[in-house]
This record gives structure tokens, C-alpha cells and sequence, in this order.
């Protein structure tokens, strides 16, 4: 399998690495062991500018290069999931209720391959910015890691990540100029009303039957307020009222989220939300309060740099395991955050036929973590050659 022969002589201690992360998972912004881990490693490798307690428990590394140039960044998400595993692998979580459901642990462990390949060789001008990002999962680590001011702080000219890909040929690498992912919005519908005796619903106001009427209309938007060509997502997901069948309930409330590509439709769907609130709720006498939130913007590639890490990719794995376009997805990232500040690009890495990433029964395929690591590695000493 492609790589680096280097990376491929230390990828018995690559799996080692995210074995131990697997068993260890931490969420959201408490990555403070997953991190003190990697500064470890890195410590090890003799890389000594290192930057703890960025976005709570995010760290940034520098390497530094032979000779003066820009300044690349690489990054990799730490943070698992709330959920149970049932791999039944022997380097299984040991944390109840806590996995690495998404392979985080071998996207972190891929960005310290890079990082021990690139310290020994140091075969590029400039700098590399190593950055350990953690609530990638809900939190957006990687919008508060660039508030607090990354970018310009290491002088980030240009940045890349690479995730791991369930169901693609292990070892090729997807991804696409411009829209990659979606971007995500999440709605929270209270709606109140008059609760009473189930026997005498004329002597209450119910928000059941005016939720139900909320949420009919909200699955129109789509198919009634959007271009057929369109690509709107908008996913009524939680619905919470009640406490017994013989009681109509005061309130009733709903969440879900919506998923765009482009900012027009997502002001769309969220007044077309607001409106049929508003409406349902003179119309049905309860009181209704709407709660919109923007999350992640959509992950958008730019050309340039994609192009450029095609080129790389092509030269590692060969022609036939690389594709420039992709299909986009509807799933989110936070990574976009950082191509919003920053040229850069999103890469896919296939892992082979298996359960999807946020099943139980999801595990990172080790085999593609010396493929990963090398290819970060390329990126730096093709971004920023000697000579």
C-alpha cells in the first residue's frame, strides 16, 4: 500500500498511538488527556515549540523547516462521541457511554505520523502548523480555535485536512473543488398552550395538534419551496410532549436541523420556518417561540489548493485512486471555519467496506493510517520545497 517508506517502518507504533486514543475517548472540549497525549508524542519527536490550552484543550505545534518560507497548516479533530461501542475489539473504549465512533483517534494519529516523518526529515522551507483541534463533533472547536486567533498568529497561509471514508477502496482519496459539505442550522420550536384533562380538550388549548400542524407544513419547504435542482435538507428530528395518554400537555417542543450549500436558501428555509410558526400558531391560538441557530458553514475547497493536493494524492496512490469530484454531502464540518479565513483543502481517504462513521460498530481501519500520514507529509514538501 502508498507510502512514504519512512512512515511505513514506524506503522506497528502508528497503530499503537490510536489504539490507545480508541480506548481513551474524551468529548467535545475536554481533550485535555487526548492532548497531553499528543504533546507527548511531540515532545518525543523533539519538536519543542508546542501550544497547549488553545480552544480549552487544542494544541498547535510548529516545525520548523531549513530556510526561510510560508507557513502550512495541517489539522486533525480529537474529540469522540456520546455513545456505546459494540466493536468488541480489544482495544475497545473502556469509557461507558464514550467512543471514537468517527476515527477522530486515527485522524489525530495520521497528523502525528506526518508530524514524527516531518521533524526527522525537515525537508521544506517555512513552517508547519500542526493543529490538534478538539469539539469537532458539536462546539465548533475549529471556529473558536480560529477566534482565538490561530491564523494569524502562526502566520497560516494555506491549511488542509483529511478525514477517514467508510465504503471507498482503502488507500483512494476523493474530495472536490468548492462545495464539499453542507452547511448546518439547527431549530428549536416551543410550542405553548393550555393543558388539561384529555376527557375535555374544548377547555384547553392544545400544542400537540398545533405542533403536528407545524410540522406537516415544515416537510413542504422542500417540496414546495424549493428549486427541484435545489439542494436543501431540513430534518424534523425530536418531538417531546406529554407525560400520560389521559393529560393534554401546556407545551409541546421540536428540534431538528437544516442542511444548504448556499446561503440564499438557507435564509429561505429559515423564514419559511418563522412564517409557519407564526401562522400556525394565530391560527391555533398557542403561543409559539422559534429558536434558529446557524452552526457550521458549508466546507467549501478552494481550487487551487485542490488541485494542487489531487496532484499530491495522484503522485502517492497513483492516478486511479484519486477522484476530484466527489459527490457532496449533506453531512457538516467544522473545518470549513478554517477555509473560510484560509485557502485550503478537505480530503476524503477511503478505509474500506464497513459500518458508517456514528455507528456502534464503527472502527478506524488502521491500515490507512501510514497512507494518511504520508500524505500530509507530501503536502508540506511539495507546498513548500527545497531548492
Amino acid at each position: 500500500m502508498p507510502a512514504l517508506n519512512a512512515i511505513a517502518d514506524f506503522a506497528d507504533d502508528l497503530t499503537t498511538w490510536r489504539r490507545y486514543l480508541h480506548q481513551h475517548p474524551e468529548l467535545g472540549f475536554d481533550c485535555h488527556k487526548t492532548a497531553a497525549f499528543v504533546v507527548e508524542r511531540l515532545r518525543e519527536m523533539g519538536i519543542t515549540e508546542i501550544h497547549e490550552g488553545i480552544a480549552q484543550s487544542g494544541v498547535v505545534a510548529i516545525i520548523e523547516g531549513q530556510g526561510d518560507g510560508p507557513t502550512i497548516g495541517l489539522r486533525a479533530d480529537m474529540d469522540a462521541l456520546p455513545m456505546s461501542e459494540e466493536t468488541g475489539a480489544d482495544h475497545a473504549s473502556t469509557v461507558d457511554g464514550k467512543m471514537h465512533a468517527c476515527g477522530h483517534d486515527g485522524h489525530t494519529t495520521m497528523l502525528l505520523g506526518a508530524a514524527r516523518y516531518l521533524a526527522d526529515t525537515r525537508n521544506f522551507k517555512g513552517r508547519v502548523a500542526l493543529i490538534f483541534q478538539p469539539a469537532e463533533e458539536g462546539g465548533g472547536g475549529g471556529n473558536v480555535m480560529v477566534h482565538e486567533g490561530i491564523m494569524d498568529r502562526f502566520e497560516i497561509a494555506q491549511v488542509y485536512a483529511l478525514h477517514n471514508a467508510p465504503d471507498i477502496e482503502v488507500g483512494r482519496i476523493e474530495t472536490r473543488p468548492g462545495p464539499m459539505m453542507a452547511g448546518v442550522s439547527e431549530f428549536k420550536i416551543t410550542v405553548k398552550g393550555v393543558g388539561g384533562h384529555a376527557a375535555w380538550p374544548h377547555g384547553c388549548v392544545d400544542p400537540v395538534a398545533a405542533a403536528m400542524q407545524i410540522g406537516t407544513a415544515i416537510n413542504t419547504i422542500v417540496s414546495r419551496n424549493v428549486g427541484a435542482v435545489d439542494q436543501l435538507v431540513i430534518s424534523l428530528t425530536m418531538i417531546e410532549a406529554g407525560t400520560a395518554t389521559n393529560i393534554i400537555p401546556e407545551t409541546a417542543v421540536m428540534q431538528g436541523t437544516v442542511r444548504n450549500f448556499r446561503s440564499e436558501l438557507l435564509d429561505l428555509a429559515e423564514k419559511r420556518i418563522s412564517e409557519i410558526c407564526a401562522g400556525t400558531g394565530t391560527a391555533m391560538g398557542v403561543e409559539v417561540t422559534l429558536d434558529f441557530t446557524r452552526e457550521y458553514p458549508p466546507t467549501i475547497n478552494d481550487a487551487e489548493k485542490t488541485a494542487f493536493a489531487v496532484d499530491v494524492a495522484r503522485e502517492l496512490v497513483g492516478a486511479d485512486m484519486v477522484s476530484d469530484d466527489t459527490n457532496m454531502v449533506m453531512g457538516a464540518e467544522d473545518f470549513s471555519y478554517m477555509l473560510n479565513v484560509r485557502p485550503g483543502c478537505y480530503l476524503n481517504v477511503g478505509q474500506g467496506v464497513g459500518p458508517f462513521c456514528h455507528h456502534p460498530k464503527f472502527d478506524f481501519n488502521d491500515e490507512i493510517a501510514p497512507i494518511g500520514a504520508s500524505f500530509l507529509a507530501r503536502l508540506v514538501e511539495r507546498a513548500q520545497p527545497l531548492g
